[in-house]
């Protein structure tokens, strides 16, 4: 068993992610998993757990918050 870095949670059916750089995390849930892990929109400030869109560093989860944002050659995909 291993425990969970967000919730400290000591579940039998832990898992690990292996991110980029090297770093190992581990979770006890995919809630865990995008809390920790996922990015934050730049204009709302909720996860994206989709693709979301990227522009100078900053993420955004629409291509609406990445124009409230000033970000308007920002399109969703469709």
């Amino acid at each position: 068993m291993a425990v969970c870095e967000v919730c400290g949670n000591d579940y039998e059916m832990s898992f690990e992610v292996h991110a980029k750089g090297g770093a190992v995390h581990t979770f006890d849930s995919l809630e865990c998993a995008a809390q920790q892990m996922a990015p934050i929109c730049e204009n709302c400030q909720c996860r994206i757990l989709g693709h979301g869109l990227q522009a100078d560093g900053q993420f955004f989860c629409c291509a609406h918050c990445a124009r409230q944002q000033g970000k308007a050659e920002l399109v969703d995909h469709a």
